[in-house]
This record gives structure tokens, C-alpha cells and sequence, in this order.
């Protein structure tokens, strides 16, 4: 019996082990080799970018500045994860591409992220639960009695801090500051508070406000799409220029924006701040008929080359009652195969800084460099995932989103000085070849060892770009 039984054993341990094995076949690599995946490795992390992130958080303290506009009002004696482990997780978990808080049910068994959470070895990091609690705190200026919440947050001094962040980049003051303003979709699929239909977008959405400065994000401002999308540029205006001159008072400010910036309140307040403005400006009858020889000009230079030609022209330009006083208007008068492209903007910046040409091209189109930024957050760093109903909670979300984008702005920043070059890299490609690391990590009573894999092709940056931080 005792034979049998042993017997009966072993054949149960064989059948586990080819459960938890999986076979290849056909893959023409050996033929007279089977492949055979398991998953026993010494490997046990696949997040070994914890440790970049952890770098750079050591150096700027921006998760912990981050707390400071938190209020935890839990129990502190009965809590388990701290108010600033909760945050560093879900933020470090944006970055490594970890938009649900479903994927920390998983994640929280990670040992490197156990580790810079202040864990001991093997004790798991917050789960979706605890997460969720989080994120579904509201603003202290609220005073919402239908939900359970011990943790609130100062939505204007998180404002404010990405603004101190930026600030707090520079090693010394710079030269010329330009302040990009744009305001984009994020597409509604529930019924979210504050939800209402835009035209132009044809869906649901809320329409979020983004300033930018090369490629740091000062403002990130959740509003419903019942707002015109230049709606609160002069109090954003203000502050941010207040709070830049505060720092560097010699600085030269511009502000840029699209059409929808041209506004009489917005370039007045550009003139009281003494700042100067470059926009794009919506084309009429009146400024077509005003450009009518250089669109001639253009049309005969198309005929000879067969090519795309420009024609420019500086002009000084009032409306009939929107503006209370006369403004240069930069005008493009351009002729395309089949058709004309005629283009207005509107600046204040003196023609002896640049001709009409260079202040269009080099000034004003550089501006599409901040719709990529964007599209980079909203893509790769998951801000449009306003999945919440409250308001409140999403726009936390969009806060998320910005702070972990600015740990990819350093990482960037650290990237291209140690490996010279200039090319602007995306967060996305930072996070395939720097963050997304397996590692096999050992922890001891003197040690932390972590090992990446011999055949880390990009072990030369990764390493240089970890002193460097």
C-alpha cells in the first residue's frame, strides 16, 4: 500500500509539472530541439525602472512635495500604506504603463516596488481596493456628503506645484520663456458628471486646458467641453507669470496659441503683463482681399517652379469691433497644387526680432510641437482615462498623468546628456528601452542585489543615465 501510494505521488508531481510548462513546436529554430517555456526563472521583476524612477525622485522630491497638498485624515495608527507609498505607487505604476488599478492586484507582489514603498521583503504594496480610495478623495474646497473619504486634496496648490517643478528645472535663469497654450478632447463613454456634447468633436467629452513650456506641462486643468477652449487663459496668465518673475524677474515672456486664443481679453492681458503674444487668427473676407497681391505673387511663382511657394506680409491691422486697438497681423500667402492656403497670425513681437517669414515658420509653427506633448500624455501616459463620475477624481487622474510625465521630462533631459544626442525621445520609447527591464532581485540583512540580464541591449545608457541622475 505504502508502495502505491508513493508511486501515485510522483505521478501527480510529473502532471504539475507539465501544467506549468508549455511546449513549442514549428518555430523551425532546432528541429531536432523541442522548446519548452516555463516560468521557474530567477527572474522576479519585470519593472526593474522602479529603480530610474526612484533616482530621480530622490533628486527633485516630487512625489513628496506632491503630498504636501494631500490631507490624510485616516487613522494613522491603523493604516498600512502610507499616504506618500499610495501615491509613489500609482504614479511609478503610470509610468511603467500600468493605466488600471486592477493591474496592481498584480503588481503589488513586485519586489522592487515593495522595496522603494518602504515594504519588507515579500509584504505586498496597496491593492485596487485601497488604490481606489485614493483616487476617489475629493477637493478640500468641496463639501460632498454622498461618499466616504478620508483623503482630500488642494486642487490649485497641486497647480501651483507643477509650476514650482518647472521652475526648480533650471540651473540658472533663462533667456526667453515660451508658455504654450492648447486645449484638447478626452472622449466621455459613461454618463461622468459634467458631461455635455461638443460639435466639433462630434462626442461627449470633457475639454481639458494644457500649458506647456518646451516639454513641461505648468497646467492640466480638467473643465467640461460646455467651456470655449481659451476660457480661464487670463487667470492662468497671471499666475504663471507672476509666479515666473517671482524667480527669474529678466526673463522674456511669450505667450502662443492657436486661433481659438485670439481673443481681445487674452492679448490685452498679454499687454498689461507686458509680455509679448504670438497666436493664429481665424481668416476673413476683409484680410483675404487685404492679401490678394501676394497670393497673385504666389500663384505666378507656383507657375514657374511647380512647387509649393509662400509669400509673406506684415501689416498693422484692426477688426471692425472686437479690438480696442490696432495689432500687427503676420499674413501667409500660400499657393498649393490645386489650391490656396492663406494663414493669419497676430504678435506683438518687434519686426527687428525676426521678419514676417522667420516669426511664422521658426515662432509660430513650433507651437505643433506642444500638440505632440500632448498626444504623448494622453496616449502613453493615460490622461484620458476620466473613467470616474465625479469631476473631482478624474481631474486627480489627469494630475497623475502630469506628474508622471514630468518624471520622463528628467529622464529625457539625462538621457540625451550622457548619450549627446539632441534627438527629442518619446516617453514611449524611454519606457520600452529603459523601464520595461526584467531583473532578479535578492534582498539581504546588509544587500539589496538586482540583476538585468546579460543581454540588455541598452545597458550602456541605462547605466551611464543612473550615475548621471
Amino acid at each position: 500500500m505504502k508502495k502505491n501510494n508513493k508511486q501515485k505521488e510522483t505521478h501527480f508531481d510529473n502532471t504539475e509539472c507539465k501544467v506549468n510548462q508549455l511546449e513549442l513546436q514549428g518555430l523551425e529554430i532546432g528541429k531536432s530541439r523541442k522548446i519548452i517555456v516555463k516560468n521557474d526563472g530567477k527572474v522576479n521583476s519585470s519593472d526593474a525602472g522602479f529603480l530610474l524612477l526612484q533616482q530621480v525622485e530622490q533628486k527633485h522630491r516630487i512625489i513628496e512635495k506632491l503630498s504636501d497638498f494631500f490631507t490624510d485624515n485616516r487613522d494613522q495608527e491603523k493604516i498600512t500604506h502610507s499616504l506618500g507609498a499610495l501615491l509613489k505607487q500609482r504614479i511609478f505604476g503610470i509610468c511603467q504603463g500600468y493605466e488600471d488599478l486592477n493591474d496592481h492586484e498584480r503588481l503589488r507582489d513586485d519586489p522592487l516596488l515593495q522595496y522603494i514603498c518602504g515594504r519588507d521583503n515579500k509584504t505586498p504594496v496597496a491593492g485596487k481596493s485601497t488604490l481606489n480610495r485614493l483616487e476617489l478623495g475629493h477637493e478640500l474646497d468641496e463639501k460632498l456628503k454622498d461618499r466616504y473619504s478620508k483623503i482630500t486634496w488642494d486642487a490649485r496648490g497641486i497647480e501651483d506645484l507643477l509650476c514650482q517643478l518647472f521652475l526648480d528645472s533650471f540651473e540658472g535663469p533663462p533667456e526667453t520663456l515660451i508658455l504654450d497654450f492648447d486645449a484638447t478632447d478626452i472622449p466621455i463613454h459613461g454618463e461622468q458628471q459634467k458631461r455635455f456634447f461638443h460639435g466639433y468633436y462630434d462626442h461627449y467629452c470633457y475639454l481639458p486646458l494644457y500649458v506647456f513650456c518646451d516639454d513641461f506641462p505648468l497646467i492640466a486643468r480638467l473643465r467640461p467641453s460646455s467651456l470655449e477652449a481659451c476660457d480661464g487663459t487670463e487667470e492662468i496668465l497671471v499666475k504663471l507669470v507672476g509666479a515666473i518673475r517671482a524667480r527669474f524677474p529678466d526673463v522674456r515672456i511669450i505667450f502662443r496659441g492657436d486661433s481659438g486664443f485670439c481673443r481681445e481679453s487674452i492679448l490685452k492681458q498679454c499687454e498689461i503683463l507686458k509680455i509679448r503674444y504670438i497666436t493664429g487668427m481665424a481668416g476673413n473676407k476683409r484680410l483675404l482681399e487685404k492679401i490678394d497681391p501676394q497670393m497673385v505673387k504666389a500663384e505666378k511663382l507656383f507657375g514657374k517652379s511647380g512647387e509649393a511657394e509662400r509669400v509673406f506680409t506684415r501689416f498693422s491691422w484692426k477688426t471692425r469691433s472686437s479690438w480696442s486697438r490696432n495689432r500687427n497681423v503676420i499674413a501667409k500667402a500660400e499657393q498649393l497644387p490645386g489650391k490656396k492656403n492663406p494663414r493669419f497670425i497676430v504678435t506683438d513681437i518687434p519686426a527687428e526680432e525676426g521678419d514676417a517669414r522667420s516669426l511664422y515658420e521658426e515662432v509660430y509653427c513650433a507651437r505643433g510641437d506642444m500638440e505632440n506633448r500632448i498626444k504623448e500624455q494622453q496616449l502613453y501616459l493615460f490622461a484620458d482615462r476620466t473613467s470616474t463620475w465625479w469631476m473631482s477624481s478624474n481631474q486627480l487622474r489627469l494630475y497623475f498623468s502630469t506628474i508622471a510625465y514630468i518624471f520622463f521630462v528628467h529622464l529625457r533631459k539625462t538621457i540625451r546628456q550622457v548619450s549627446n544626442d539632441e534627438i527629442r525621445i518619446m516617453s514611449s520609447t524611454i519606457r520600452l528601452r529603459m523601464l520595461k527591464v526584467s531583473a532578479a532581485v535578492k534582498i539581504t540583512v546588509r544587500r539589496v542585489w538586482i540583476s538585468l540580464p546579460e543581454s540588455f541591449p541598452w545597458w550602456d545608457i541605462w547605466i551611464r543615465t543612473s550615475r548621471a541622475i
